[in-house]
Protein backbone atom coordinates (compact mmCIF):
# COMPACT_ATOMS: atom_id res chain seq x y z
CA UNK A 1 0.00 0.00 0.00
CA UNK A 2 1.07 3.58 -0.31
CA UNK A 3 1.10 6.32 2.25
CA UNK A 4 0.60 10.06 2.14
CA UNK A 5 3.63 12.00 3.30
CA UNK A 6 3.14 14.38 6.15
CA UNK A 7 3.21 17.99 5.01
CA UNK A 8 6.62 19.60 5.57
CA UNK A 9 7.17 17.48 8.66
CA UNK A 10 4.78 19.66 10.71
CA UNK A 11 3.18 16.68 12.45
CA UNK A 12 6.59 15.48 13.58
CA UNK A 13 7.63 18.66 15.39
CA UNK A 14 7.42 18.53 19.17
CA UNK A 15 5.80 21.35 21.09
CA UNK A 16 7.88 23.41 23.51
CA UNK A 17 7.00 24.92 26.86
CA UNK A 18 7.32 28.54 27.91
CA UNK A 19 8.38 27.68 31.48
CA UNK A 20 11.78 29.34 32.02
CA UNK A 21 13.43 26.27 33.59
CA UNK A 22 12.82 24.22 30.43
CA UNK A 23 15.41 26.06 28.34
CA UNK A 24 17.48 23.05 27.29
CA UNK A 25 14.40 21.14 26.15
CA UNK A 26 13.10 24.14 24.21
CA UNK A 27 16.46 24.63 22.51
CA UNK A 28 16.32 21.02 21.33
CA UNK A 29 12.74 21.51 20.12
CA UNK A 30 13.77 24.52 18.02
CA UNK A 31 16.89 22.84 16.67
CA UNK A 32 14.92 19.73 15.76
CA UNK A 33 12.30 21.81 13.96
CA UNK A 34 14.99 23.56 11.90
CA UNK A 35 16.67 20.24 11.10
CA UNK A 36 13.44 18.70 9.80
CA UNK A 37 12.96 21.49 7.23
CA UNK A 38 15.71 21.41 4.64
CA UNK A 39 14.43 24.62 3.03
CA UNK A 40 14.76 26.48 6.33
CA UNK A 41 12.33 28.11 8.75
CA UNK A 42 11.90 31.71 9.83
CA UNK A 43 11.61 32.71 13.48
CA UNK A 44 7.92 33.39 13.01
CA UNK A 45 7.39 29.90 11.58
CA UNK A 46 9.41 28.40 14.41
CA UNK A 47 7.19 30.08 16.98
CA UNK A 48 4.08 28.82 15.20
CA UNK A 49 5.42 25.26 14.84
CA UNK A 50 6.76 24.85 18.37
CA UNK A 51 4.19 26.83 20.35
CA UNK A 52 6.94 28.92 21.96
CA UNK A 53 6.72 32.66 22.38
CA UNK A 54 8.43 34.91 19.83
CA UNK A 55 10.85 36.12 22.50
CA UNK A 56 11.78 32.58 23.53
CA UNK A 57 12.40 31.61 19.91
CA UNK A 58 14.49 34.74 19.36
CA UNK A 59 16.64 33.99 22.41
CA UNK A 60 17.13 30.35 21.42
CA UNK A 61 17.99 31.08 17.78
CA UNK A 62 20.52 33.65 18.90
CA UNK A 63 22.24 30.99 21.01
CA UNK A 64 22.16 28.48 18.17
CA UNK A 65 23.72 31.02 15.81
CA UNK A 66 26.40 31.87 18.38
CA UNK A 67 27.17 28.16 18.81
CA UNK A 68 27.48 27.77 15.06
CA UNK A 69 25.01 24.89 14.79
CA UNK A 70 22.47 27.03 12.90
CA UNK A 71 22.98 29.67 10.23
CA UNK A 72 20.93 32.34 8.52
CA UNK A 73 20.29 31.40 4.92
CA UNK A 74 18.39 33.69 2.58
CA UNK A 75 15.14 35.59 2.88
CA UNK A 76 11.52 34.59 2.53
CA UNK A 77 9.04 37.07 1.14
CA UNK A 78 5.61 36.97 2.73
CA UNK A 79 4.00 39.30 0.21
CA UNK A 80 3.88 42.26 2.54
CA UNK A 81 6.18 43.67 5.15
CA UNK A 82 9.80 42.86 5.74
CA UNK A 83 11.09 39.55 4.29
CA UNK A 84 11.76 36.89 6.94
CA UNK A 85 15.23 35.46 7.48
CA UNK A 86 15.42 31.69 7.13
CA UNK A 87 17.39 29.52 9.54
CA UNK A 88 19.04 26.23 8.59
CA UNK A 89 21.29 23.70 10.24
CA UNK A 90 25.04 24.17 9.72
CA UNK A 91 25.92 20.54 8.86
CA UNK A 92 29.63 20.78 9.56
CA UNK A 93 29.27 22.34 12.98
CA UNK A 94 29.27 18.98 14.75
CA UNK A 95 29.81 15.31 13.86
CA UNK A 96 29.21 11.86 15.33
CA UNK A 97 30.94 8.51 14.84
CA UNK A 98 28.99 5.27 14.49
CA UNK A 99 30.30 1.72 14.82
CA UNK A 100 28.29 -1.37 13.96
CA UNK A 101 29.72 -4.56 15.43
CA UNK A 102 28.18 -7.30 13.31
CA UNK A 103 29.38 -10.91 13.53
CA UNK A 104 30.37 -10.73 9.84
CA UNK A 105 31.72 -7.19 9.45
CA UNK A 106 32.51 -4.10 11.51
CA UNK A 107 31.34 -0.88 9.85
CA UNK A 108 32.34 2.68 10.74
CA UNK A 109 30.73 5.96 9.65
CA UNK A 110 31.16 9.65 10.41
CA UNK A 111 27.97 11.75 10.15
CA UNK A 112 27.40 15.49 10.06
CA UNK A 113 24.45 17.18 11.78
CA UNK A 114 22.08 16.38 8.90
CA UNK A 115 22.92 12.69 9.07
CA UNK A 116 25.02 12.74 5.90
CA UNK A 117 27.84 10.18 5.79
CA UNK A 118 31.09 12.11 5.29
CA UNK A 119 33.46 9.17 5.84
CA UNK A 120 33.15 5.39 6.18
CA UNK A 121 35.15 2.20 6.31
CA UNK A 122 34.59 -1.48 7.06
CA UNK A 123 36.55 -4.61 7.95
CA UNK A 124 35.78 -8.26 8.48
CA UNK A 125 35.02 -9.08 12.10
CA UNK A 126 37.98 -10.94 13.65
CA UNK A 127 37.27 -14.46 14.85
CA UNK A 128 38.29 -15.84 18.21
CA UNK A 129 37.65 -14.79 21.75
CA UNK A 130 40.27 -12.06 22.26
CA UNK A 131 37.82 -9.23 22.74
CA UNK A 132 40.49 -6.87 24.12
CA UNK A 133 42.35 -7.11 20.83
CA UNK A 134 39.16 -6.55 18.82
CA UNK A 135 38.22 -3.53 20.92
CA UNK A 136 41.71 -2.06 20.46
CA UNK A 137 41.34 -2.53 16.71
CA UNK A 138 37.93 -0.83 16.69
CA UNK A 139 39.33 2.13 18.64
CA UNK A 140 42.23 2.46 16.20
CA UNK A 141 39.83 2.38 13.24
CA UNK A 142 37.63 5.07 14.83
CA UNK A 143 40.66 7.32 15.35
CA UNK A 144 41.83 6.71 11.79
CA UNK A 145 38.37 7.41 10.36
CA UNK A 146 38.21 10.84 11.98
CA UNK A 147 41.81 11.68 11.10
CA UNK A 148 41.41 10.67 7.44
CA UNK A 149 38.18 12.68 7.13
CA UNK A 150 39.97 15.92 8.00
CA UNK A 151 37.31 16.73 10.59
CA UNK A 152 38.49 18.48 13.75
CA UNK A 153 38.04 15.88 16.51
CA UNK A 154 36.86 18.66 18.82
CA UNK A 155 33.74 18.88 16.64
CA UNK A 156 32.91 15.20 17.20
CA UNK A 157 30.10 14.92 19.74
CA UNK A 158 30.68 11.29 20.57
CA UNK A 159 30.70 7.66 19.53
CA UNK A 160 27.64 5.46 19.05
CA UNK A 161 27.92 1.67 19.05
CA UNK A 162 25.40 -0.77 17.59
CA UNK A 163 25.80 -4.40 18.61
CA UNK A 164 23.75 -7.58 18.27
CA UNK A 165 21.63 -8.45 21.28
CA UNK A 166 21.33 -9.22 23.99
CA UNK A 167 22.92 -6.18 25.57
CA UNK A 168 22.86 -4.60 29.01
CA UNK A 169 22.12 -1.03 27.96
CA UNK A 170 22.46 0.48 31.43
CA UNK A 171 25.88 -1.07 32.06
CA UNK A 172 27.07 -0.75 28.45
CA UNK A 173 27.69 -4.49 28.10
CA UNK A 174 27.53 -6.83 25.13
CA UNK A 175 26.07 -10.01 26.63
CA UNK A 176 27.03 -13.18 24.76
CA UNK A 177 25.47 -12.66 21.29
CA UNK A 178 24.77 -16.01 19.55
CA UNK A 179 27.15 -15.41 16.62
CA UNK A 180 29.97 -13.76 18.58
CA UNK A 181 31.67 -16.43 20.69
CA UNK A 182 33.72 -15.03 23.56
CA UNK A 183 31.67 -11.83 23.84
CA UNK A 184 30.11 -12.57 27.20
CA UNK A 185 29.54 -9.45 29.36
CA UNK A 186 32.09 -7.31 27.51
CA UNK A 187 32.01 -3.63 28.69
CA UNK A 188 32.25 -2.41 25.11
CA UNK A 189 30.83 1.07 25.71
CA UNK A 190 33.27 2.03 28.46
CA UNK A 191 36.26 0.34 26.82
CA UNK A 192 35.75 2.23 23.56
CA UNK A 193 35.08 5.50 25.34
CA UNK A 194 38.33 5.19 27.26
CA UNK A 195 40.33 4.09 24.21
CA UNK A 196 39.03 6.80 21.85
CA UNK A 197 38.46 9.68 24.29
CA UNK A 198 34.89 10.13 23.07
CA UNK A 199 31.75 9.79 25.19
CA UNK A 200 30.04 6.62 23.99
CA UNK A 201 26.54 5.14 23.76
CA UNK A 202 25.63 1.48 23.21
CA UNK A 203 22.38 0.22 21.73
CA UNK A 204 21.09 -2.89 20.06
CA UNK A 205 21.61 -2.93 16.29
CA UNK A 206 17.90 -3.06 15.44
CA UNK A 207 17.25 -0.09 17.73
CA UNK A 208 20.11 1.85 16.15
CA UNK A 209 18.66 1.12 12.72
CA UNK A 210 15.25 2.51 13.64
CA UNK A 211 16.92 5.64 15.07
CA UNK A 212 18.72 6.13 11.73
CA UNK A 213 15.46 5.86 9.83
CA UNK A 214 13.80 8.33 12.21
CA UNK A 215 16.71 10.78 12.06
CA UNK A 216 17.47 10.92 8.32
CA UNK A 217 15.87 7.99 6.53
CA UNK A 218 12.61 7.05 4.87
CA UNK A 219 10.47 7.47 7.99
CA UNK A 220 11.41 10.99 9.08
CA UNK A 221 7.80 12.11 8.63
CA UNK A 222 6.25 9.18 10.51
CA UNK A 223 5.61 9.15 14.24
CA UNK A 224 4.60 5.47 14.30
CA UNK A 225 6.58 2.94 12.30
CA UNK A 226 8.50 -0.30 12.53
CA UNK A 227 11.82 -1.27 11.00
CA UNK A 228 12.50 -4.90 10.12
CA UNK A 229 16.23 -5.55 10.20
CA UNK A 230 18.00 -8.27 8.23
CA UNK A 231 21.66 -8.91 8.92
CA UNK A 232 23.47 -11.91 10.34
CA UNK A 233 20.26 -12.24 12.34
CA UNK A 234 16.89 -10.50 12.20
CA UNK A 235 14.95 -8.18 14.48
CA UNK A 236 12.52 -5.29 14.65
CA UNK A 237 12.91 -1.69 15.77
CA UNK A 238 9.81 0.19 16.90
CA UNK A 239 8.75 3.85 17.09
CA UNK A 240 5.47 4.78 18.79
CA UNK A 241 4.30 8.40 19.00
CA UNK A 242 7.76 9.56 17.85
CA UNK A 243 9.46 7.66 20.68
CA UNK A 244 11.91 4.80 20.11
CA UNK A 245 10.91 1.79 22.21
CA UNK A 246 13.76 0.08 24.08
CA UNK A 247 12.15 -1.96 26.83
CA UNK A 248 13.33 -2.63 30.38
CA UNK A 249 16.82 -3.82 29.42
CA UNK A 250 17.23 -2.22 25.98
CA UNK A 251 16.47 -5.47 24.15
CA UNK A 252 13.24 -4.67 22.30
CA UNK A 253 13.02 -6.26 18.87
CA UNK A 254 13.29 -10.04 19.20
CA UNK A 255 10.95 -11.49 16.58
CA UNK A 256 11.08 -15.20 17.43
CA UNK A 257 7.69 -14.97 19.11
CA UNK A 258 6.25 -13.69 15.83
CA UNK A 259 7.72 -16.60 13.87
CA UNK A 260 9.86 -14.18 11.84
CA UNK A 261 13.32 -14.89 13.28
CA UNK A 262 15.98 -16.26 10.97
CA UNK A 263 19.66 -15.86 10.12
CA UNK A 264 21.88 -16.05 7.08
CA UNK A 265 23.38 -19.26 8.46
CA UNK A 266 19.97 -20.96 8.73
CA UNK A 267 19.06 -20.06 5.15
CA UNK A 268 22.41 -21.23 3.79
CA UNK A 269 22.31 -24.46 5.82
CA UNK A 270 18.83 -25.18 4.43
CA UNK A 271 20.04 -24.51 0.88
CA UNK A 272 22.96 -26.92 1.35
CA UNK A 273 20.73 -29.59 2.90
CA UNK A 274 18.35 -29.38 -0.10
CA UNK A 275 21.22 -29.52 -2.60
CA UNK A 276 20.63 -25.97 -3.86
CA UNK A 277 24.11 -24.93 -2.74
CA UNK A 278 27.17 -27.13 -2.75
CA UNK A 279 29.19 -28.14 0.27
CA UNK A 280 31.80 -25.50 -0.56
CA UNK A 281 29.35 -22.93 0.82
CA UNK A 282 29.24 -24.57 4.26
CA UNK A 283 29.58 -21.57 6.58
CA UNK A 284 32.49 -21.60 9.01
CA UNK A 285 31.65 -18.12 10.29
CA UNK A 286 29.03 -15.38 9.63
CA UNK A 287 31.13 -13.95 6.79
CA UNK A 288 30.97 -17.28 4.98
CA UNK A 289 27.22 -17.44 5.57
CA UNK A 290 26.75 -14.11 3.83
CA UNK A 291 28.75 -15.37 0.85
CA UNK A 292 26.42 -18.36 0.64
CA UNK A 293 23.33 -16.16 0.85
CA UNK A 294 24.67 -14.00 -1.99
CA UNK A 295 24.90 -17.10 -4.16
CA UNK A 296 21.42 -18.23 -3.11
CA UNK A 297 20.03 -14.82 -4.12
CA UNK A 298 21.78 -15.04 -7.50
CA UNK A 299 20.28 -18.48 -8.16
CA UNK A 300 16.80 -17.25 -7.22
CA UNK A 301 17.15 -14.25 -9.52
CA UNK A 302 18.14 -16.59 -12.37
CA UNK A 303 14.92 -18.54 -11.91
CA UNK A 304 16.03 -21.45 -9.72
CA UNK A 305 12.69 -22.44 -8.15
CA UNK A 306 14.21 -24.25 -5.19
CA UNK A 307 16.38 -21.26 -4.30
CA UNK A 308 13.41 -18.94 -4.69
CA UNK A 309 11.19 -21.10 -2.49
CA UNK A 310 13.73 -21.03 0.37
CA UNK A 311 13.72 -17.24 0.31
CA UNK A 312 9.95 -17.04 -0.17
CA UNK A 313 9.21 -19.26 2.82
CA UNK A 314 11.24 -16.91 5.01
CA UNK A 315 9.51 -13.93 3.39
CA UNK A 316 6.07 -15.31 4.30
CA UNK A 317 7.13 -15.68 7.94
CA UNK A 318 8.45 -12.13 7.95
CA UNK A 319 5.25 -10.86 6.31
CA UNK A 320 3.07 -12.51 8.93
CA UNK A 321 5.25 -11.10 11.69
CA UNK A 322 5.17 -7.52 10.45
CA UNK A 323 1.41 -7.70 9.84
CA UNK A 324 0.91 -8.75 13.45
CA UNK A 325 3.25 -6.04 14.77
CA UNK A 326 1.78 -3.36 12.51
CA UNK A 327 -1.68 -4.15 13.86
CA UNK A 328 -0.57 -4.29 17.47
CA UNK A 329 1.20 -0.92 17.27
CA UNK A 330 -1.10 0.77 14.71
CA UNK A 331 1.82 2.01 12.58
CA UNK A 332 1.58 3.78 9.25
CA UNK A 333 4.99 2.74 7.86
CA UNK A 334 6.97 -0.51 7.65
CA UNK A 335 10.62 -0.12 6.67
CA UNK A 336 12.99 -2.94 5.69
CA UNK A 337 16.77 -2.77 5.72
CA UNK A 338 20.04 -4.10 7.07
CA UNK A 339 23.30 -5.50 5.70
CA UNK A 340 21.68 -8.31 3.66
CA UNK A 341 18.38 -6.66 2.74
CA UNK A 342 19.69 -5.40 -0.62
CA UNK A 343 20.28 -9.02 -1.70
CA UNK A 344 16.61 -9.92 -1.23
CA UNK A 345 14.80 -6.58 -1.40
CA UNK A 346 12.97 -6.85 -4.72
CA UNK A 347 11.76 -10.39 -4.15
CA UNK A 348 10.70 -9.92 -0.52
CA UNK A 349 9.00 -6.54 -1.09
CA UNK A 350 6.96 -8.06 -3.94
CA UNK A 351 5.89 -10.81 -1.54
CA UNK A 352 5.33 -8.86 1.69
CA UNK A 353 3.68 -5.68 0.37
CA UNK A 354 0.53 -7.48 -0.84
CA UNK A 355 0.46 -9.48 2.41
CA UNK A 356 0.18 -6.22 4.32
CA UNK A 357 -2.36 -4.83 1.84
CA UNK A 358 -4.57 -7.93 2.11
CA UNK A 359 -4.07 -8.71 5.78
CA UNK A 360 -7.32 -9.08 7.74
CA UNK A 361 -5.41 -7.70 10.75
CA UNK A 362 -4.12 -4.46 9.19
CA UNK A 363 -7.37 -2.51 9.02
CA UNK A 364 -7.73 0.01 6.17
CA UNK A 365 -8.43 2.91 8.52
CA UNK A 366 -5.21 4.48 7.27
CA UNK A 367 -2.73 3.58 4.52
CA UNK A 368 0.36 1.56 5.46
CA UNK A 369 3.53 2.27 3.53
CA UNK A 370 5.90 -0.68 2.96
CA UNK A 371 9.32 0.53 1.85
CA UNK A 372 13.07 -0.06 1.71
CA UNK A 373 15.37 1.96 3.92
CA UNK A 374 16.66 5.22 2.49
CA UNK A 375 19.85 4.95 4.54
CA UNK A 376 21.46 1.98 2.78
CA UNK A 377 22.97 -1.30 3.92
CA UNK A 378 25.06 0.46 6.62
CA UNK A 379 21.88 1.56 8.39
CA UNK A 380 22.97 0.15 11.78
CA UNK A 381 26.28 2.05 11.69
CA UNK A 382 24.49 5.22 10.60
CA UNK A 383 22.01 4.55 13.39
CA UNK A 384 24.81 4.22 15.91
CA UNK A 385 26.06 7.70 15.01
CA UNK A 386 22.47 8.95 14.95
CA UNK A 387 22.13 7.80 18.56
CA UNK A 388 24.67 10.47 19.48
CA UNK A 389 22.99 13.15 17.37
CA UNK A 390 19.57 12.19 18.69
CA UNK A 391 20.65 12.14 22.34
CA UNK A 392 22.52 15.43 22.02
CA UNK A 393 20.29 17.45 19.72
CA UNK A 394 16.74 16.08 19.73
CA UNK A 395 14.03 17.00 22.21
CA UNK A 396 13.87 14.27 24.86
CA UNK A 397 10.51 14.38 26.70
CA UNK A 398 11.87 12.26 29.56
CA UNK A 399 14.22 15.14 30.41
CA UNK A 400 11.13 16.99 31.64
CA UNK A 401 10.35 14.38 34.27
CA UNK A 402 11.01 15.50 37.81
CA UNK A 403 12.07 13.13 40.53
Amino acid sequence: MTSKKASAGKASIRRGTNLPRMGDFNESVVLDAIRRHSAGLSRVELAQATGLSAQTVSNITRRLLDQGVARESGKQSTGSGKPRTLLRIAPGARYAVGVHLDPAVITYVLLDLLGTVVAQRSERTPRGGDTDQVVAGIAASVTALVAESGVDRERVLGLGIAAPGPIDAAAGLVVDPPELPGWGSVPLRDQLSEATGYPALLDKDVIAAVVAERWSGAATESRNFLFFYLGTGSGMGLVVDDTVLRGVSGNVGEVGGLGAACSTRVLVDEAIALGVLGGEFTPMDPGDAQRGLEQLAVLAERGDERAGSIIDRWGVRIGRGVCAAATLLDVDTIVFGGPIWHLLADRLLALIEPMVAQSPFVKPIHPTLVITTAVGENVAAVGAASLVLDRTLSAQPKSLLLG
